[in-house]
């Protein structure tokens, strides 16, 4: 009865990110330290891992912020070019990129209802970093050196 009672209230929820906590990234280096999301326990392919809401902080019509420049928000369209720009609430926003082929997650947005969910696309270690690949990766100026090096690593 209790496992039907949390199941319950977490589908009932609109932030969900108990299954993912912040570290130092194993992507980091010594001249580049940052942080990502990692698997607080073994999570199945196809389960969710997390779901969020979004923040709009600009769109066409108020194209007050470029996140062109700023790797730390979300593209929150699918116009290109794109003028929408959203931050993310649970550990969304500390899911490093990769290649599709390399990634562990998959981002799903409900961009009318401002809210995401991300799912597992392998079987997930605990402790295993969280990884999905950016909408923007292969377009946005911030992220083409990112995209290169992806590239040159294949």
């Amino acid at each position: 009865m209790l496992k039907i009672y949390i199941y319950n209230y977490l589908i009932m929820t609109k932030v969900e990110c108990s299954k993912v906590y912040v570290n130092t990234s194993t992507f980091s280096t010594n001249d580049n330290h940052f942080d990502g999301a990692f698997a607080r326990v073994n999570i199945k392919y196809g389960e969710l891992v997390e779901k969020g809401l979004m923040r709009r902080i600009s769109n066409n019509n108020n194209k007050a912020f470029d996140g062109m420049k700023n790797p730390y928000v979300f593209t929150w369209s699918n116009d290109i070019p794109n003028y929408t720009w959203a931050i993310a609430s649970g550990c969304a926003s500390f899911y490093n990129t990769g290649l599709e082929t390399e990634t562990n997650t998959r981002m799903i947005r409900y961009l009318d209802e401002d809210r995401f969910e991300i799912y597992a696309i392998k079987d997930i270690k605990a402790g295993e970093e969280l990884t999905h690949t950016y909408k923007s990766l292969k377009w946005r100026e911030i992220f083409k050196p990112l995209y290169k090096n992806l590239i040159v690593k294949q």
